[in-house]
């Protein structure tokens, strides 16, 4: 058959679709109408990962009055508000960021496939901080910090490593001799001789306690049960 004598398959693909709707029944013809719609819907799903919608979260929006609140030069929050938010000093806060993006580059701001800038380094510091302080969720940040919770859980898994292996050969060992002679000088330079440093507490509420040992981890200040985490600080610690 000649080219110009042979129908173009788009009329060839209208013929079969109206022969296909005369013959077929209402029934066979919603079920195609639903296949379609399922489809459509299975196109729209654009996510990282298969299957999954992707939600316009505002990153930058999220970032911005973070940074406005605590770190802008001109900041809203003065220093009393972010030791209380932050439970530790801005300068402090800010070494750790600095340390921590230089160490894992997870943690530096970056563009994703389609050139949108993904959360920054305050974003996603800020939510391991406030979940490893307050004892928190990961979705509870989202509101104010527009990270979605398994992001969450994967930037304080990221913090937490990066603290462990930066920090921990200075931080996170027993003290030498050196360093108990150190303190026993500070601590009585000040008044206290024999004093290695001073108790620091913090209390987590106990969610899922057993009904039996609510009693034994319950006090007449705390109606929850709760845990209490006992910390030897010395006065460096939160220079």
């Amino acid at each position: 058959m000649d080219q110009e004598n042979s129908p173009s398959s788009s009329d060839g693909a209208d013929e079969e679709f109206w022969d296909f709707a005369n013959s077929s029944s209402d029934e066979d013809l919603m079920n195609l109408q639903i296949e379609a719609l399922q489809e459509k819907g299975r196109k729209r799903r654009r996510g990282s990962i298969p299957g999954r919608i992707y939600k316009d979260r505002q990153r930058l929006q999220g970032h911005e009055p973070l940074f406005k609140d605590y770190f802008a030069e001109n900041h809203v929050h003065e220093e009393v508000v972010f030791w209380r938010r932050f439970r530790m000093h801005r300068a402090l806060f800010l070494q750790i960021l600095t340390v921590v993006k230089a160490h894992d580059s997870y943690f530096v701001q970056k563009r994703d496939s389609a050139g949108r800038l993904g959360l920054s380094s305050l974003q996603k510091v800020t939510a391991a901080m406030r979940m490893l302080a307050y004892g928190i969720g990961a979705d509870v940040v989202d509101a104010y910090l527009t990270i979605d919770e398994s992001t969450a859980i994967e930037a304080m898994k990221s913090f937490v490593q990066a603290v462990i292996t930066v920090f921990g050969v200075e931080c996170l060992r027993k003290p030498t001799s050196d360093d108990i002679s150190r303190l026993l000088l500070i601590g009585e330079s000040r008044g206290f001789p024999g004093m290695l440093g001073s108790i620091d507490c913090m209390y987590w509420k106990w969610k899922n306690c057993p009904v039996a040992w609510k009693s034994m981890f319950s006090r007449g200040d705390h109606r929850e049960p709760s845990l209490i985490l006992e910390a030897v600080a010395s006065h460096d610690l939160w220079i």
